[in-house]
């Protein structure tokens, strides 16, 4: 099954796409998707659009799982413009009939390190020892991404015996 893993951000956007296999997993890429911050929102928001169908066009995937929105009570306006990113995400999944999982941040680091509170660094470590890499993923935002995707690969898998 191969499944793309989404961070979603208007400035940053991390992506991954695993394959997995039973309970092993394959990383086939990684990134981040980046606009302008001194570009127009509806500008940001189509470049956005743009590069996801590039990456369901390339590989196929059968599940996109996606970061839910986190909004901090003294940053409100963060959680709104990152709904906006999110929408233009969630939209594109739809148009190629790839159904989306949404997970919480705790969910997802939980399903990885049996921590829901673990640590950014927890999480690059859990990533890198899981998939084999040479180092821990970074930025911050790619290592979410394929965290997202793992954990919905985790849960397609239902719970470990």
């Amino acid at each position: 099954m191969r499944i793309l893993g989404i961070d979603p951000g208007l400035n940053l956007c991390g992506y991954a796409v695993i394959e997995s296999s039973g309970r092993s997993f394959k990383l086939r890429e990684a990134g981040v998707l980046r606009t302008k911050a001194d570009t127009r929102l509806e500008v940001r928001l189509q470049q956005i659009a743009s590069d996801i169908t590039i990456i369901l066009e390339n590989f196929h995937p059968e599940l996109m799982a996606v970061e839910q929105l986190y909004s901090h009570y003294q940053h409100p306006q963060t959680a709104v413009l990152m709904g906006h990113a999110r929408g233009v995400i969630l939209q594109k999944a739809a148009s190629f009939k790839i159904p989306v999982e949404s997970f919480a941040a705790t969910r997802i680091k939980k399903s990885l390190t049996g921590n829901g509170r673990a640590t950014k660094n927890q999480m690059q470590l859990s990533i890198q020892s899981l998939l084999n890499l040479k180092s821990m993923p970074e930025p911050a935002d790619v290592a979410d991404a394929i965290a997202a995707a793992l954990c919905g690969a985790n849960a397609m898998l239902g719970p470990k015996y």
